[in-house]
């Protein structure tokens, strides 16, 4: 289900979008605003684990579109986001291994799209990101995802890592992008598999870096030592799918 990205403002319209279930990305609140409406407004965001900024008056009046914020801004997602079992469930009745990317701290939605639209065409069943220090689900990424967003599910989680070793339970293995890393040449990169993409500057954190089974360099030749996150999220996923084919499956 797909829906106009919004700029939420004023306590009634913000608390109408909570109720009625639109996907919030985050929410600000003026710092030090505690009267009952505002309450009722962050209750209902902690229940839906939403990221909560407690900000300046300063702040909020630059961000506002009508002047007319009452204290409480919030983001609306341009899509729905999905849940992870539903990304197992549609590789199971796909017949195929599950093949999922989970993407470390993307902060550029141009990097997010690229990444969604590479996700699609490389035949994974979905894309994972956490709610905090990453963008969201915004009108420029569905731009840059060429339409993919209309095929691969995006979940939100509120600690990869955790997630990570709950879907290694489920036989899941974890490859990340790390330029110390063994050659994902000389990996076996088959089965039910997650390639984890880390933030375009620090890479992938190293708690995340940790709860994964395998680190992937991918060979460098050049003057520069790295790669845009899109793109190292290309390169790897196409050797994932090369060995796949390879494979058989």
């Amino acid at each position: 289900m797909r829906y106009e990205e919004l700029t939420i403002e004023g306590r009634n319209a913000v608390l109408e979008a909570f109720r009625s279930g639109k996907p919030i990305d985050r929410l600000f609140v003026l710092d030090g605003c505690q009267d009952g409406p505002v309450k009722t407004i962050v209750r209902e965001a902690k229940k839906r684990d939403t990221v909560i900024s407690f900000v300046s008056r300063e702040r909020l009046d630059s961000m506002s579109e009508t002047g007319h914020h009452q204290g409480v801004m919030a983001y609306a997602a341009a899509y729905e986001y999905a849940q992870v079992e539903d990304m197992l469930k549609a590789a199971e009745e796909k017949g195929e291994s599950p093949f999922l990317f989970l993407l470390d701290g993307i902060e550029d939605p141009h990097n997010l799209g690229a990444i969604i639209r590479t996700a699609n065409l490389a035949g994974a069943h979905g894309v994972i990101i956490p709610k905090r220090r990453a963008v969201g689900l915004t009108a420029t990424v569905a731009r840059t995802s060429a339409g993919a967003l209309n095929y691969t599910p995006v979940a939100k989680v509120t600690n990869l890592a955790a997630e990570i070793e709950e879907l290694k339970k489920k036989g899941m293995w974890f490859v990340c992008a790390d330029m110390g890393g063994e050659s994902m040449y000389r990996l076996n990169l088959t089965g039910p598999i997650g390639l984890v993409i880390g933030n375009e500057g620090d890479g992938v954190s190293r708690l995340v870096k940790e709860a994964c089974d395998m680190t992937a360099a991918i060979p460098m030749h050049g003057d520069i030592d790295s790669l845009n996150a899109s793109v190292a999220a290309g390169v790897l996923a196409y050797e994932i799918v090369r060995q796949r084919l390879s494979a058989g499956k």
